[in-house]
């Protein structure tokens, strides 16, 4: 039948009793999996990660500076990672950096909810905020 309109013969599931075959072209077929596969994938949105780098004694400016950049970011759709870096014997300063953080929360709560509390890992305590509507 498949030589007759000559067109292929195309094994769509060979593992089902009985294996079904189908004929189509095949070089149409490819084409159109392959169009089926590009849309899919543009269709999937691609989560970037801004990060924002505190100090422990971080000056009020400095904070306020670098939270209008969270907030633009988060505006954007883009994740927020927010850490307190502690160099050298700063590490004995980490409740600041929490109260930092959790500070940082808190003002941005209605930009974007915590996924992840501040934790410290190393010399670093981090925090990530998603955001909550995607903007552009």
């Amino acid at each position: 039948m498949a030589k007759e309109q000559e067109l292929d013969l195309v094994e769509i599931s060979p593992k089902a009793k009985p294996p079904v075959c189908k004929i189509i072209d095949y070089k149409k077929f490819l084409y159109e999996q392959k169009k089926r596969e590009k849309a899919l994938k543009a269709k999937a949105t691609k989560v970037t990660i801004k990060e924002i780098r505190f100090g422990p004694q971080t000056d009020e400016h400095d904070y306020e500076f670098k939270k209008k950049h969270a907030i633009k970011f988060l505006q954007e759709g883009a994740k927020l990672k927010a850490f307190v870096f502690f160099k050298g014997r700063s590490i004995i300063f980490k409740e600041q950096g929490q109260i930092l953080l959790l500070k940082l929360a808190q003002e941005l709560e209605e930009y974007g909810k915590v996924e992840q509390l501040p934790k410290l890992e190393g010399k670093r305590m981090i925090m990530f905020i998603a955001p909550k509507k995607v903007g552009k």
